[in-house]
C-alpha cells in the first residue's frame, strides 16, 4: 500500500482535533414537550456530564417509575473523555506514520467503537425504560425510547437526536474513512 499523502495528514490531523472538540459538546439529547411544558424540557449527554433541566424530569419519571437520571448512573461519563483523547491523539500518530496499513486497521477500531458507543445509549435507554418500579403512581408499559425520533409518552411527547459532539466524532471518522481511500500518495 501507498504512504498517507500530505492532504490526508493534514485531514488525519483535522479529524483528530475534532475528536478533541468533541468532548467538550453535547454528544445526545433528549427533548420532552407537553401542554405543561411547550417550552421543552431538556437533557444534554455530553462525555463526561449531564446538563438541563434533570431535576424536573427526574421528579416527573417518579410518577411513572423511573430511576433518576444523574451522573453517577452512567460511569462511562468519568472515562469517556479519556477514550476520546486517546482516539484523538493515535489519529494524529498515524497520521505522522503515514502507513495506510495501518489507518485502515486504526479506522476499523475506530468504527467499532462508534458502534458500541451506540449500543451503549440503547443499552442506557432499555435500562431505564423497561425497569419502572411497579409500585409508581401511574402505570404503563415498559418502553425503550428511541436513539434517534419521537416517541409518545401519555401527554409527553419525547425527541431523541445526536448533538453537536456527535457531528464532529461523525464527521472525523468521515475523514479517516475519506482519507483512507483518497488519502495516498501518487506515483508519477
Amino acid at each position: 500500500m501507498r504512504r498517507i499523502s500530505i492532504k490526508g495528514i493534514i485531514g488525519l490531523i483535522v479529524s483528530g482535533g475534532l475528536f478533541l472538540a468533541s468532548i467538550y459538546l453535547p454528544w445526545w439529547a433528549l427533548r420532552l414537550t407537553a401542554p405543561q411544558y411547550k417550552e421543552g424540557l431538556y437533557i444534554w449527554v455530553y462525555p463526561y456530564k449531564l446538563e438541563g433541566e434533570i431535576n424536573i424530569i427526574n421528579s416527573l419519571n417518579h410518577y411513572i417509575g423511573m430511576e433518576n437520571f444523574d451522573e453517577a448512573s452512567f460511569p462511562e461519563l468519568a472515562y469517556l473523555p479519556y477514550i476520546i483523547g486517546v482516539v484523538a491523539l493515535i489519529t494524529m500518530v498515524v497520521a505522522l506514520i503515514r502507513s495506510r496499513k495501518i489507518l485502515a486497521v486504526w479506522t476499523g477500531i475506530v468504527m467499532i467503537l462508534a458502534v458500541v458507543g451506540i449500543y451503549d445509549i440503547y443499552h442506557w435507554l432499555s435500562t431505564f425504560g423497561k425497569n419502572l418500579d411497579p409500585a409508581a403512581p401511574i402505570e404503563i408499559e415498559p418502553f425503550i425510547p428511541p436513539i434517534i425520533g419521537t416517541n409518545q409518552l401519555a401527554n409527553f411527547e419525547t425527541l431523541s437526536f445526536f448533538s453537536y459532539g456527535a457531528i464532529l466524532v461523525g464527521t472525523a471518522i468521515c475523514l479517516l474513512l475519506l482519507v483512507l481511500w483518497m488519502g495516498k500518495e501518487r506515483y508519477e
